[in-house]
């Protein structure tokens, strides 16, 4: 029997009294209750009394919200706060990763692209260049100074990413919010220059062992063998002698990578991607980063690449210099082996950015959105426009 019933019921019963006219208004407004009861029937939608009756001010209520579906959205939650030191240190997790993976990765490239630049008339271009490699030291030596890569450019990458958040936030602290959407590009080249000058000093040792395992005739093939070879010869300055171009090469190329990877993502959201990156999936966004992290990758290559050629040459030979070199090789020769450089620098930045960014989407770091202008100056900005 439903509520319903036994209301009608209770209802004849009280005829015979003569407080009929007030019950039979108390039953009607129990009908109406027990009719609008949203327990009848699970599919029921739920409606919620405007309070006017009460005295209560007039409530706006979401149309047709169905109680058996109704549920709330879960906030993503994240492993530490921004800027934290927990943060950073991440950060710098992450740039290990993809720094010391992807360069060990391409190191039968980098081989080639070092010899092209170094002995020109023996390595004529990519193909001829693998050609003879493989020709004088079978297969394994396309593996040359693959140890000396992967802990050289982990330290990098612990750097050159890690400082990259530490840099960004202090210089941003330092401007103030306006500012630091104003003069974005310029806070992304501050800070990625400012952390690759630390990444570089990192670098130098085993980007020397790298370069003469690698290109010079004679030399031993491993680093345990390499390291004492030229500590003996050269004393520690050694390993460091090629640092100032390393700064010239990377400094440029880290610069290029960190602002035209930032503004590229930036424009990419906003005139590529068909909706905002807060409606995109974890996917969605790790593709927008490889694509911005590839265009970034093309031009670090041009720009960096005259610089890279010097490094080569001075970890080649102990007694040349930086004046002598370009003197030596002149404007055309300073760009032999752009094109080998251009694909592995574009697709080596694209990974580092993708597997950076996966790393963060994976420890659950924050991840800030674009940069977006600031309400305070919109608000700045539309009140001087009128």
């Amino acid at each position: 029997m439903t509520l319903v019933r036994i209301l009608r019921d209770l209802e004849k019963s009280l005829k015979p009294y003569e407080t009929r006219k007030q019950s039979l208004k108390m039953i009607e407004s129990l009908l109406d209750l027990a009719k609008s009861n949203p327990f009848i029937t699970p599919f029921q939608t739920a409606r919620c009394s405007s309070g006017e009756n009460l005295g209560l001010p007039r409530t706006t209520v979401v149309p047709s919200r169905n109680i058996a579906f109704a549920s709330a959205v879960p906030k993503e939650e994240f492993s530490c706060e921004y800027g934290s030191l927990k943060f950073f240190g991440l950060c710098g997790l992450g740039g290990i990763i993809s720094c010391g993976v992807t360069h060990t990765a391409v190191v039968p490239l980098d081989l080639v692209k070092c010899r092209l630049q170094v002995d020109p008339d023996k390595y004529k271009n990519i193909i001829n260049g693998f050609r003879v490699t493989l020709k004088e030291d079978g297969t394994r030596g396309l593996a040359k100074g693959w140890a000396p890569t992967f802990i050289g450019y982990s330290m990098q990458g612990l750097c050159k990413f890690g400082f990259y958040e530490v840099f960004k936030v202090l210089y941003s602290d330092l401007l103030g919010e306006e500012n630091s959407y104003l003069w974005r590009t310029s806070l992304y080249l501050a800070a990625s220059a400012s952390a690759e000058f630390f990444a570089d000093i990192a670098l130098s040792p085993m980007e020397a062992v790298k370069v003469r395992v690698q290109t010079q005739p004679g030399f031993v093939t491993t680093l345990r063998e390499a390291v004492p070879i030229i500590y003996g010869q050269e004393g520690l300055s050694g390993f460091y002698k090629s640092l100032v171009p390393l700064w010239m090469r990377q400094i440029p190329y880290t610069m290029m990578k960190f602002a035209c990877f930032e503004r590229t993502v930036e424009l990419l959201y906003q005139n590529v991607v068909p909706k905002p990156r807060a409606d995109c999936t974890k996917g969605e966004q790790l593709i927008v980063t490889f694509t911005a992290g590839y265009i970034a990758g093309v031009f670090c290559a041009i720009v960096s690449h005259p610089a890279d050629t010097v490094v080569s040459k001075l970890n080649q030979d102990k007694s040349a210099t930086v004046g002598g070199i370009v003197k030596k090789l002149g404007f055309g020769a300073m760009w032999k082996g752009l094109t080998a450089r251009i694909i592995m620098i574009g697709t080596l930045t694209a990974l580092q950015w993708f597997i950076y960014d996966g790393v963060k989407v994976a420890l659950a770091l924050p991840r800030p959105p674009p940069a977006e202008m600031p309400e305070s100056l919109r608000k700045k900005l539309e009140a001087g426009s009128s």
